[in-house]
């Protein structure tokens, strides 16, 4: 196992021609193979560019490319609008749809003493390694997963075998792997490669992936202060180093630390990508570290529409809101509905500002009262735009129209921001 290809640094500026040799290096690598199933990510991951890569992929590989199956996790499928968006004119017939919670086996299970000595003890539960029958079943003799390597907040960094494992994985380890990490603390993992669920995936792919013939197709993309998007850098290969290379460059260019504290972060969600706080949330996850005590962070997001990715998700959040971390791990404790759920707990200890600033969310169409229900303020998305003069702002320190200081970020899905002084900064 190796790093097939490596291209870019943090002033590099990668295209098509890039994205072409990376594929030739793929499928070169892979023994010229002919049946292969892509496992891109869906339209919310559309920055990383691999809808392009499973454009092209298509173009080198023709029938060849038997399955092309997004890596929903617990998402939605995606409707046509949001499949044109992501791919284009790929043909329709190759797509599969993930069923989280009944297309999955079960390779394996990482055993509770390794999962509890990566955690420090916090998490002491098995792990279950699942992934969709089809990478098991399908008779692919090439699984190609694309995807970009930018700071989370599950992971420290996403993709790599996230795609695999909770892309395209179970109720089991989707649920538990989101709660582990949780109860471990995402400030303390964000913008790191080596973190305790990290570990718990290479520890199941060393254990029980021998059998699956994965290539990872690994970007690397920065969001410029003016919007612009630029791969930075373009990784292949079959083992941990080429993550840990594609994770090295995304801390240099997706992890920033601010001169000094704002006590107004102001942000804009993309309505393309983001319409339930469930994906939306991101601007509180990437900004936290970066907001001053007793601040707030404004949330821009024209497209949310909805709080969860399901009916069940959706129906737990407005029960029992985006609490503080104590009161979301009472409420597991005392309800059934939320320990058969604990992504969903997971998601709301990741939204909740612990009463340390305020979050005013100014939503395309959830109501205020359905987003003061949920524990956040509410603002009009149109006249806080207007108040913040966001059309066309680049990243960076400003004034409001009261000529009060602000920082502005155009998407934080992209990145993680941080105050200087805070302990878990990334330098």
């Amino acid at each position: 196992m190796t790093v097939y290809f490596r291209r870019g640094d943090a002033n590099a500026k990668l295209g098509e021609a890039d994205f072409t040799e990376a594929l030739q290096a793929a499928i070169g690598a892979s023994g010229n193979p002919q049946r292969v199933l892509a496992i891109p990510p869906d339209h919310t991951r559309s920055d990383s560019r691999a809808g392009e890569l499973t454009q092209l992929a298509y173009q080198l590989l023709g029938d060849r490319l038997t399955d092309v199956m997004p890596a929903l996790g617990t998402h939605e499928a995606m409707n046509e609008e949001e499949l044109q968006y992501m791919f284009g004119d790929l043909p329709r017939h190759l797509i599969r749809v993930h069923d989280w919670k009944n297309d999955v086996a079960t390779l394996g299970h990482v055993d509770a003493d390794f999962v509890s000595e990566v955690t420090e003890g916090i998490y002491q539960r098995p792990w279950a390694a699942q992934v969709n029958k089809l990478l098991v079943d399908g008779g692919h003799d090439m699984i190609l997963s694309l995807g970009q390597v930018v700071p989370h907040e599950v992971i420290g960094m996403a993709n790599y075998n996230k795609n695999i494992f909770v892309g395209t994985g179970g109720n089991d380890g989707i649920n538990e792997s989101h709660y582990l990490s949780a109860l471990y603390g995402m400030e303390r993992i964000m913008g790191r490669c080596d973190t305790p669920l990290r570990r718990v995936l290479n520890e199941a792919q060393d254990r029980f992936c021998d059998s699956l013939p994965v290539m990872y197709v690994l970007t690397v993309v920065e969001s410029l202060s003016n919007g612009e998007k630029v791969v930075r850098g373009l990784f292949v290969g079959d083992s941990h180093e080429v993550f840990f290379e594609a994770g090295e460059l995304s801390a240099k260019v997706n992890c920033f630390v601010v001169d000094r504290t704002p006590q107004t972060v102001v942000v804009t969600m993309n309505p393309s990508k983001y319409k339930r706080t469930w994906l939306s949330n991101k601007a509180i996850y990437r900004t936290r570290m970066l907001i001053g005590d007793g601040g707030r962070l404004v949330v821009l997001a024209p497209g949310v529409k909805a709080f969860g990715e399901s009916a069940t998700v959706d129906g737990l959040i407005r029960k029992y809101g985006y609490r503080t971390t104590p009161e979301v791990l009472k409420f597991v404790e005392e309800n059934q509905d939320l320990r058969d759920n604990l992504g969903t707990a997971a998601h709301l200890i990741h939204g909740t500002p612990d009463d340390r600033f305020e979050v005013i969310y100014a939503p395309g169409e959830l109501s205020q009262q359905e987003v003061e229900s949920v524990g956040y303020s509410y603002g009009d998305c149109d006249s806080l735009t207007k108040h913040y003069q966001c059309e066309g702002l680049p990243n960076g320190w400003h004034q409001d129209a009261d000529g009060e200081d602000f920082y502005f970020i155009g998407d934080p899905g992209l990145g993680l921001w941080t105050r200087q002084d805070h302990p878990y900064a990334i330098r």
